[in-house]
């Protein structure tokens, strides 16, 4: 049985202890109108070690202003203060760690190591909700799934989980093991509010790495059949990276700067978009469970274990008939089926339980009502390793998150686009996000999920994403935007709406997938609290004379597909030439310049792009779906939702979809597409919101049309 590094078990245990032995302060804990979170602090005695901590940590690495100061200062701060006895039970462990040799701040002989530790205390203890009146947390707005995170992070701009007992309720902990008081708690200042709690928060900065050694050095259930295939194939030292230590010296240093002005140098909206504080690495792993080997025959502490699960692999056909590979020894070639197949395990991002799938403007979906879900939302992704495709999939009927699920939808013009059934062999892997063995709080750069059913990118899997239309959201290529917690982030504050994506040539590349000129100005519009008409929302706006270029996935199988580009259109937007191919220093001119202001409300756009509404008879809509495909057209799909009352989805006249390519594609090779102004104009922006592969079997199949979905 697999056993967590936090027992969870004990910790109702942990928390009745503490609410018993701790002496609490029971004097006027309700709104204190002329107390900030400092003086409140400072005048009750069961906080008086936390206080001092307090005026002794710096703000910043470059900075002497110490936390105390913004504690008595205006804001919106939500912090989880420890009790002293909690700050003492904290250096007790400190000294089992060997750190220091007994438990006292005198103890400590090195100065480096004490400012390190007060730093821990200090920074865990505190969510920063910004300049939003009200923006911090009372009990009832923390996460209600298990385990869930909070929005925003700690000022170490890591999140804190909130672990609920079934039990009892009202028991709460922070990150698992750091209770909150059930009477010390909602105690409401003038900048904020205060939770006591009994354990200091300082989780360990654990790399996916480390985690998975230690698991193997002491055999830990669980998962320690893909661990030890994880090790032999060479692959630790990647699961090591946690950030990028040269971009965050140069945002230290204030080399990385926001983007001020916005409306004055072209963009529609907005006043300033903030650069990302950091560039975190993560890593998602989906895994079979020891329980599963067991199940079939191999055990995971078996001395050969790598040469059995070789031979399950080729005897289960769990690879490509297409795939060139090695069943030798040496594991760590890229080329060995272990490697091929263990990478399709991995994603190159740190994903959270309620971002493995978006959930927010679908046909049939209400942020109001979030539990009632509408039509299937996906997610489509480019594995680590060998670049393969990677489908993560979720439906109201479906009653979970799948890996390749390939249901059959109600998806006729007058359908719902529902699941109708799935088939037994395209059910595909369910992820046990809400499984007490999925890994979410314990590793810094790592999430790992249990997996039902075993993966692999087979001929079948490869086959059937063929048969979808694969949408990708823009945000989707780049494992940057969910590392660094900007890729719909649930927040309204300007710094979340908009997010400067620093140049690549002048300042950094922060985003390897796309690469920008000089003369360009790249922003991400969160939108989570707009009603924007695109795909989950959101888009990305660039202005200045644009020249910006992605890396695109990979398709499934070799074939024609048409790769289409959808616009939201208005007349902020610019006109752009789009180049595509595999050579990113030769990129061929695909089609004309589009121009994205243009939409279908007035008649010149009509006729150019022969659009019209649809009508009650079903053979005509099929002719005008026919007359805008002969120009380069087709609407945009219907999946859309609006909350504001506007018409959106098929018959949207702002929502065009272009197609720009029509030609053979290989999933051996890597696709870019380029965008660049032709307008002599710097005031017009770039706009990009999702692309799509389509393969000639849907959309020029006779017998079942493309979808309007």
């Amino acid at each position: 049985m697999f056993k967590p590094i936090r027992v969870f078990g004990v910790l109702l245990l942990l928390f009745m202890a503490y609410s018993c032995s701790e002496k609490i302060d029971e004097s006027s804990r309700y709104v204190f109108k002329y107390e900030t979170i400092l003086s409140y602090l400072q005048k009750h005695d069961a906080y008086h070690d936390y206080a001092e901590l307090l005026n002794k940590v710096n703000i910043g690495k470059y900075s002497s202003s110490k936390v105390g100061q913004l504690m008595s200062a205006r804001g919106n701060y939500t912090v989880f203060a420890p009790t002293n006895k909690a700050i003492q039970d904290y250096l007790e462990t400190l000294v089992d760690e060997g750190l220091i040799s007994e438990p006292s701040w005198d103890a400590f002989t090195d100065s480096v190591k004490l400012d390190s530790i007060r730093k821990v205390i200090v920074f865990n203890s505190i969510i920063d909700g910004g300049d939003e009146t009200n923006n911090y947390y009372y009990v009832h707005d923390f996460p209600e799934v298990n385990q869930g995170e909070f929005i925003l992070g700690n000022l170490f701009d890591r999140k804190l989980s909130v672990y609920r007992f079934a039990e009892d309720p009202d028991s709460l902990c922070i990150n698992g093991d750091c209770p909150v008081s059930r009477l010390q708690r909602d105690i409401l200042c003038t900048n904020g509010i205060i939770h006591q709690v009994g354990k200091v928060i300082a989780p360990k900065d654990v790399t996916a790495a480390s985690y998975i050694q230690e698991c193997l050095d002491e055999r830990r259930d669980g998962y320690l059949t893909i661990f030890r295939v994880i090790q032999a194939c060479g692959l630790l030292d990647t699961l090591r990276a946690i950030r990028d230590e040269v971009y965050e010296e140069l945002y230290q240093q204030g080399k990385i700067e926001d983007l001020h002005n916005m409306t004055a140098i072209g963009f529609a909206e907005g006043s300033v978009a903030s650069a990302p504080k950091h560039r975190l690495y993560g890593f998602t792993i989906f895994a079979e469970t020891d329980d599963f080997w067991r199940s079939e025959g191999i055990e995971p502490t078996d001395p050969d274990l790598l040469d059995k699960l070789t031979k399950w692999i080729l005897d289960n056909h769990q690879y490509s008939d297409e795939d060139k590979f090695t069943t030798g020894t040496d594991y760590t070639s890229e080329g060995h089926l272990l490697y091929q197949w263990v990478t399709y395990h991995i994603l190159p991002m740190k994903i959270p339980a309620d971002k493995l799938v978006f959930h927010i403007n679908e046909l049939g979906f209400n942020l109001n009502s979030p539990k009632i879900y509408g039509i299937p939302v996906y997610e489509y992704y480019t594995s680590f390793g060998k670049r393969r495709l990677f489908k993560i999939y979720e439906s109201k009927e479906s009653k979970g998150i799948y890996i390749n699920r390939f249901p059959v939808h109600d998806n006729g013009r007058r359908g719902n686009n529902h699941e109708i059934y799935c088939e037994p062999d395209k059910v595909g892997c369910r992820i046990g996000a809400d499984s007490e063995m999925a890994v979410l709080n314990d590793i810094i750069n790592c999430n790992i999920y249990p997996i039902d059913a075993p993966l692999s990118y087979s001929d079948a899997v490869r086959d059937n994403l063929q048969k979808d239309r694969i949408r990708f959201d823009g945000m989707s290529l780049f494992p940057e935007a969910i590392n660094n917690d900007f890729r719909l982030k649930k927040a309204t504050a300007e710094m979340y709406k908009h997010v400067y994506i620093p140049n690549t040539v002048r300042a950094y590349n922060y985003l390897p997938n796309m690469q920008q000129n000089a003369d360009m100005n790249f922003v991400y519009y969160n939108a989570w609290n707009d009603d924007w008409c695109n795909l989950q929302r959101d888009e990305m706006k660039a202005v200045g004379r644009f020249e910006v270029m992605f890396t695109l996935p990979p398709v499934p199988r070799r074939g024609t597909y048409e790769v289409r580009y959808k616009v939201l259109a208005n007349s902020n937007r610019g006109i752009a030439q789009i180049y595509f191919g595999s050579d990113p220093e030769n990129l061929p001119v695909a089609g004309i310049p589009i121009d994205l202001t243009m939409d279908c409300r007035n008649e010149t756009d009509r006729l150019k792009v022969g659009y019209e509404r649809d009508s009650e008879d079903d053979d005509y809509n099929a002719e005008v779906d026919k007359r805008m495909r002969n120009n380069g057209f087709m609407k945009g799909p219907q999946s859309i939702n609006s909350n504001d009352g506007t018409e959106r989805g098929w018959n949207d006249r702002e929502n065009i979809r272009h197609i720009f390519v029509r030609q053979t594609l290989d999933p051996d090779k890597t696709y870019y597409i380029k965008l660049k102004s032709v307008l002599d104009s710097d005031k017009k922006e770039f706009y990009m919101d999702f692309i799509e592969y389509c393969a000639k079997e849907i959309y020029d199949n006779p017998e079942s049309p493309e979808d309007i979905w």
